[in-house]
């Protein structure tokens, strides 16, 4: 993938039309379908010990994750999806959401629940599943860690390191493409950036 310049607008916008073009080709199918198989494989692994995983709504061709979450959620009455709502203060709330709950688009175009809805609870969810716009891997030798590149609002960050300090077994989980890796000439993470505990890809699960 060819990036050229070292802004940051200009790579997410060169991964963005990449992501677009990979929509259109013949090996996106079977590729997404792989990566949906890997976040079964996970759910079968490790779903019994969650009771409450927030998803995505998809857009701007973000893979759609709804139907494994769904027949996860349907397999046990406990468990609970969530979705995310954008606050004003640039934070992110999570409400429980139903297929067939009525959504309304963000400032931002992403479908999001109404957080007036007294049928569906704000929760600290147990699993989040994050879309990457890209993604970066570093290592310490022993340790490796996983890190997203997403829109730019930092919406995520800002809620992951508050709920982290009150939820210190929230798993984070980060799904992208192989690639989308960058490697550090094009983006390197940032102080403020919060670590992936988990990212998902067609090749596997990794911790």
């Amino acid at each position: 993938m060819d990036m050229h310049g070292n802004s940051l607008k200009t790579l997410r916008q060169d991964l963005l039309r990449r992501r677009k073009e990979f929509t259109a080709e013949k090996t996106h199918a079977p590729t997404s379908e792989h990566l949906i198989a890997k976040l079964n494989e996970f759910l079968a692994e490790a779903g019994s010990s969650l009771q409450s995983i927030a998803l995505y709504w998809p857009i701007q061709d973000e893979v759609d994750l709804r139907l494994s979450l769904l027949a996860w959620a349907k397999s046990d009455t406990g468990r609970q999806l969530a979705l995310p709502f954008a606050r004003p203060d640039k934070h992110l709330e999570f409400f429980q959401w139903q297929e067939g709950d009525h959504l309304t688009p963000s400032q931002h175009g992403v479908p999001e629940p109404d957080p007036k809805n007294s049928q569906r609870l704000a929760i600290t969810p147990d699993c989040i599943l994050i879309p990457c716009v890209g993604w970066s891997s570093t290592s310490d030798g022993s340790n490796t860690r996983y890190w997203r590149l997403g829109y730019g609002g930092g919406y995520f960050d800002r809620t992951l390191a508050q709920l982290r300090k009150n939820k210190p077994s929230l798993i984070c989980i980060g799904i992208g493409f192989d690639w989308q890796k960058l490697d550090d000439a094009q983006w390197s993470a940032q102080t403020h950036d919060e670590p992936l505990d988990i990212l998902i890809t067609e090749s596997g699960v990794f911790r």
